[in-house]
C-alpha cells in the first residue's frame, strides 16, 4: 500500500499518478486518508499526553506519600484514575481509526510511475517493439486444439470429467514437452543469476494481503475457508512473502529468485473463442521470477528482467512484441508492467504469455519488507515480478507455428530436454 507519509508529502503527485489509473474521485479519497491520519495524529497526541501525565503524577504521589502528605496523593490519585479512563477511551478510539485508515489505505492502488500512459483499456497500451520472423504456415494449418488431439498431447474432455472445464490433462509428448519447458526456463534463470526456490502451492490470508492478491481479487482465487488458505495464482506470492516481516541487509539486494509452480484462477467472467484450448485455464504450469531491489536500481533491474523474458523468446523462436500497459489495464498493485505477447499464426492473433512488473514499495509497505543501509537507517525495498514463462499459451504457439507436413517440429533448445525434435 501507498505510505501515508508520502501522500501528505507529494499530495498533488500522488492525484496525478492516480488519475492516470482513472481512480475516481480520487482527489477526495486521497484528502480523505489525510484527514483519517490527521484524526489518527492527534489522538496518538493526546494519549501520549496523557501518559506523560500520567508518568508524572506517579512521581509526585510517591513524593507526597514520602512527605507524609497522605490527603493531597490522594487527590492526586483520583485523577490518575480519570486518566486511566480517558486514556482507554481514546485508546479504543485510536484503534478504530487507524483499522479505518488502514483499511482505506489496502483499497487504494499502487500510483502508477509518471511515465505509465494514459487509457482506458488494453486498446490504450503501447507498443514499443515486435521481435522475430513471422512463421510461414502451410494452407491447411490449424489451431493447437486440433494439434492437441490429432497427436493425443492434450485432452481437454478428461479434465473436464476429472475435474471440470480449464484442467487439461496433458499426455505422452505434451507432457513432455511441459516438463521440458518448466526445466528450460529454470536453467534460463539459474544461469542468470535466480535462485531456484519451490514454493508452497497455498498461501495464508496474510500472505495474499502482502503482495495486493487480497482484498482486491478474491473472486479471481481459489479459496479453502476451512484452513484460511488460498490457492496461489502465481509463485509471485509465496517467493515475495518469503521477506514478510524481514529486514535485509542493502549488501544483499538484488536478491533474485526463480521458482516453478503450479497456478490457479478462477477467470471469473472468462468466456468465448479466447478461452478455448489452452487459451485461458484455471490451472496452468509457469516458471516466476522475483526480485527484491533497491529503490535506486529498481527500473534498471525492470530492464533487465524484461531481457531475460525476451532472450527466452528469441531462444525458442518464437516472434513476439512488447506492450507498455497504460493505466486503465495496469494491474491494482503496479507502478509499471510490459506484457509480452507472442504471435499464434494459426489462430491470428497475440496472445500473452507474461508480465514484467515494477511494484515499487507498494508491496514492501504491506509486507514490512525492508533494507538496512550502511549507516543502519531503515528503507522500505522494491519489489518485482516476471513470468519467464507461463507454459499453456506459449505450447500453444509452439505447436500452431511449427507445424507441418511431416509433424511439429521442436527447437533446437529445447531438443535436450525432450529426447525428440519432431511431434508425429
Amino acid at each position: 500500500m501507498l505510505q501515508i507519509q508520502y501522500i501528505r508529502e507529494h499530495t498533488d503527485e500522488i492525484v496525478e499518478r492516480l488519475g492516470i489509473k482513472n481512480v475516481p474521485d480520487v482527489r477526495t479519497r486521497v484528502e480523505e486518508l489525510l484527514r483519517m491520519d490527521d484524526e489518527r495524529r492527534a489522538l496518538q497526541k493526546q494519549l501520549d499526553d496523557i501518559k506523560a501525565r500520567q508518568n508524572q503524577l506517579a512521581k509526585e504521589i510517591g513524593g507526597l506519600f514520602k512527605a507524609g502528605r497522605c490527603d493531597e496523593a490522594e487527590q492526586l490519585k483520583a485523577e490518575t484514575a480519570q486518566l486511566k479512563g480517558q486514556e482507554k477511551e481514546l485508546g479504543e478510539h485510536s484503534v478504530g481509526v487507524e483499522k479505518v485508515l488502514r483499511e482505506a489505505l489496502l483499497s487504494l492502488p499502487n500510483a502508477p510511475h509518471i511515465s505509465v500512459p494514459r487509457g482506458r483499456s488494453s486498446n490504450d497500451n503501447v507498443e514499443e517493439g515486435r521481435y522475430g520472423t513471422m512463421p510461414v504456415l502451410p494452407p491447411d494449418a490449424v489451431p493447437h486444439w486440433e494439434l492437441c488431439v490429432h497427436y493425443d498431447l492434450v485432452d481437454f474432455e478428461l479434465g473436464n470429467k476429472i475435474t471440470g472445464t480449464g484442467f487439461p490433462v496433458y499426455k505422452g509428448r505434451g507432457a513432455r514437452l511441459q516438463r521440458a519447458l518448466i526445466n528450460f526456463f529454470l536453467d534460463r534463470a539459474a544461469a542468470a543469476g535466480f535462485s531456484e526456490v519451490q514454493p508452497p502451492l497455498m498461501v495464508n490470508e496474510a500472505s495474499g494481503i502482502g503482495t495486493g492478491q487480497l482484498p482486491d481479487k478474491e473472486g479471481q482465487m481459489y479459496a479453502i475457508p476451512l484452513d484460511g488458505y488460498y490457492m496461489i495464482p502465481t509463485a509471485e506470492v509465496p517467493i515475495t512473502n518469503i521477506y514478510r516481516d524481514t529486514i535485509v541487509a542493502a549488501e544483499r539486494l538484488p536478491i533474485r529468485h526463480a521458482g516453478y509452480s503450479e497456478c490457479f484462477r478462477r477467470e471469473a467472467g472468462s468466456y468465448g473463442k479466447d478461452v478455448r484450448g489452452l487459451n485461458r485455464l484455471h490451472e496452468f504450469s509457469k516458471v516466476e521470477i522475483v526480485v527484491i531491489e533497491h529503490p535506486d536500481r529498481s527500473y534498471a533491474q525492470l530492464e533487465l528482467m524484461k531481457q531475460h523474458v525476451g532472450g527466452l523468446l528469441d531462444e525458442l523462436g518464437l516472434p513476439y512484441r512488447i506492450l507498455k500497459l497504460c493505466g486503465g489495464d495496469i494491474s491494482f498493485t503496479s507502478a509499471m508492467t510490459f506484457d509480452f505477447e507472442v504471435w499464434s499464426a494459426a489462430q491470428q492473433k497475440w496472445l500473452e504469455v507474461s508480465s514484467v512488473s515494477n511494484f515499487e514499495a507498494y508491496q514492501a509497505n504491506r509486507m514490512h519488507l525492508r533494507f538496512r543501509d550502511a549507516d543502519g537507517r531503515i528503507h522500505l525495498a522494491h519489489t518485482l515480478n516476471g513470468s519467464a514463462l507461463a507454459l499453456p499459451r506459449i505450447v500453444a504457439a509452439l505447436l500452431e507455428n511449427n507445424q507441418s507436413a511431416d509433424g511439429i517440429h521442436m527447437p533446437a533448445c529445447l531438443q535436450p530436454y525432450l529426447g525428440f525434435d519432431t511431434i508425429n
